[in-house]
């Protein structure tokens, strides 16, 4: 099973793919960590990226699907795609890069939320350094692992209402062409996050 997570900033497409890829044995691919990774190792190519995004530019579509080709060509475990696709050329370089795989999406899950919940819960959140994971409470010191807690720069609230402006622009289109599959399905982002969890799963037993 090979599924795509989508969602608007906030909606909780990391929590919810650390709860996937438990359940269902699934690799999680999370294309901020694989830049990061990349930039990490110091190669030729993570300097190239650390470069054009110094630069305030996006990673070229080509390049990103040739860093995840070389994961998803490297396992056999099923897929859950978070953060990618976010515009329709890339849902379509995804698509053939998957058949050149002899692999297919299965499912594509949108976690939908109210804008204004967006705003929201984006303004009051706070990240792990070391772990990336977001707290537990708003009370919370440190992280579980023991890592500082930060609020991102892009969190404020008039950076995230620009997000979203860039979002609905670029990657709601990426539902219009997934809707047209038959393999989109719109799950609430607005609960608990257990049960918008139990309400994936639900979804996704009809797929294994």
């Amino acid at each position: 099973m090979n599924i795509v997570l989508m969602g608007c900033p906030g909606a909780g497409k990391g929590t919810q793919s650390a709860k996937l890829q438990d359940e269902f044995h699934l690799k999680h691919i999370s294309t901020g960590d694989v830049l990061r990774a990349e930039i990490a190792s110091g190669s030729a190519l993570g300097k190239q990226i650390a470069a054009l995004i110094d630069q305030g530019n996006l990673v070229p579509d080509e390049l990103m699907i040739s860093m995840l080709e070389k994961i998803v060509s490297t396992t056999q475990r099923g897929l859950i795609f978070d953060g990618f696709p976010r515009t329709v050329p890339q849902a379509q370089a995804l698509d053939e890069m998957m058949t050149r795989l002899g692999r297919q999406i299965s499912a594509v899950v949108m976690i939908d939320l109210p804008e204004s919940e967006v705003v929201k819960r984006l303004s009051t959140r706070r990240l792990c350094k070391q772990c990336s994971k977001p707290a537990a409470t708003a009370t919370q010191a440190t992280c579980e692992c023991g890592g500082e807690l930060y609020v991102r720069a892009d969190d404020a609230p008039e950076s995230v209402k620009h997000r979203l402006e860039v979002y609905r622009a670029q990657t709601l289109p990426v539902k219009d062409y997934y809707q047209s599959s038959g393999k989109y399905v719109e799950i609430n982002g607005n609960q608990m996050p257990d049960q918008v969890f139990e309400d994936i799963k639900t979804v996704l037993e009809k797929v294994k």
